[in-house]
């Protein structure tokens, strides 16, 4: 099952730590990040850039369920 990948506009400060740990899923535009797109394969890089997020404005859903950022 795929992933959704939000990232939060407000939250977003651009430190562009998602695009350099996930390239193949993030990008900054505009000096924020973005998803390459809302729908992923499962891939463990998705989930260590939501971790590493420094305004923790990246979330995972997984079916409806929030698996990242993990605690």
């Amino acid at each position: 099952m795929a992933w959704q990948l939000r990232v939060d506009g407000e939250r977003c400060m651009g430190s562009g730590m998602c695009a350099g740990m996930a390239p193949d899923h993030f990008t900054l535009e505009d000096d924020r990040a973005r998803p390459l797109a809302t729908s992923v394969e499962p891939h463990e890089a998705v989930l260590d850039a939501a971790d590493s997020c420094p305004a923790m404005a990246i979330t995972v859903v997984d079916g409806g369920r929030e698996i990242a950022p993990r605690p």
